[in-house]
């Protein structure tokens, strides 16, 4: 039994013991509930400060009888205190209280299950993009690092439906299966798809079978880290400057880069052409573009009208596309 389920047994008895001396004395020895409450907790607490009810030889047997429950409940309870103080599980409580708290708050954030190389890599770039994660990993000797993160994080399995569930995958937009285990992410694709039939799941697989298989379980990208390594590799080979004008950026470097950005109801892009948009922001180009009844189309016109609600993917560097994001947000309602 865990310190936390002993200390939370120990604090039940008292209460109940409580309760239980308050009703005898007054039942007992015909006592108010103020002075049989006094009664019992001085019996318990062993203080002792002398019988403001007289008691009779009924009342004496029960206080005995009090005192031995009540002592060896108090015992109890302060050893559970101490295991919990002097082994850090207290605090260990209480940090899990607060991250629990903190990932109720969540909404539209991406899950990550499974925080090695590959999870480490995608939830680096995604609180690059400030991109709210929660973490999600069944080894406690990752907790040091899952911490250093500043991310929200869970201990346990995401086999765990519990898990997911605390993991906010109700409210989630995203679910990224980075495990190095190709059945464990057909199950957890099959759970997360059961509880959020609308969020998108991307998956780590390991085998071609794992990949067909997390496909049909409703994943809506595979990825296979050797298969992605080694095509990255040729193409490095046949095209090395278009691989390196893609390279994603790092500290003091400009690279160029790829956004998909959403026209917001209020922003002041509505009604513009892709041309003047492009002339506004003369460090990226409009590669694609898909109006709200419209397929994505690929080099739209130079012409063509953006509404509100269409969807843009632009080119360029990095400080540009953030610039075009903030335009195409400008006035939104906050949510």
């Amino acid at each position: 039994m865990s310190p936390t389920r002993r200390l939370r047994l120990a604090l039940l008895g008292l209460v109940l013991l409580t309760a239980v001396g308050t009703g005898g004395y007054m039942l007992f020895e015909g006592a108010s509930l103020i002075d049989a409450l006094f009664m019992t907790v001085t019996t318990l607490s062993t203080v002792g400060y002398g019988e403001i009810v007289p008691l009779d030889l009924g009342g004496r047997v029960f206080t005995m009888v009090l005192i031995v429950f009540g002592v060896g409940t108090a015992l109890y309870l302060l050893t559970a205190v101490a295991e919990l103080v002097l082994e850090g599980h207290l605090q260990e409580t209480w940090g899990k209280s607060r991250m629990q708290k903190r990932i109720e708050g969540m909404k539209d954030h991406v899950i990550v299950c499974g925080y090695g190389r590959f999870g480490r890599a995608v939830v680096e770039e995604l609180q690059r993009r400030a991109v709210p994660v929660a973490i999600v990993d069944s080894d406690p000797e990752a907790e040091a690092a899952l911490r250093e993160t500043g991310a929200a994080y869970l201990i346990g399995t995401a086999l765990s439906d519990e898990v997911l569930e605390s993991a906010g995958i109700a409210r989630a937009r995203a679910l990224v299966i980075a495990t190095a285990s190709d059945p464990d992410n057909v199950f957890v694709t099959l759970s997360a798809r059961e509880k959020n039939p609308g969020i998108r799941i991307h998956s780590r697989a390991e085998t071609d079978a794992g990949m067909r298989r997390l496909r049909l379980a409703g994943a809506d990208q595979v990825v296979s880290a050797y298969q992605m390594g080694g095509i990255r590799v040729a193409s490095s080979i046949l095209r090395p400057s278009v691989i390196d004008a893609f390279e994603l950026s790092g500290p003091g470097q400009e690279k160029i880069d790829l956004e998909e950005i959403r026209v917001a109801p209020a922003s002041p892009l509505g009604g513009r052409t892709v041309e003047e948009v492009e002339r506004q922001h003369p460090r990226l180009r409009v590669v694609a573009w898909k109006g709200a009844s419209d397929e994505l189309k690929i080099i739209p016109e130079s012409g063509t009208r953006i509404g509100h609600g269409d969807l843009l993917v632009a080119i360029g560097d990095r400080a540009s596309l953030e610039r075009l994001a903030q335009a195409c947000s400008e006035g939104e309602p906050a949510r």
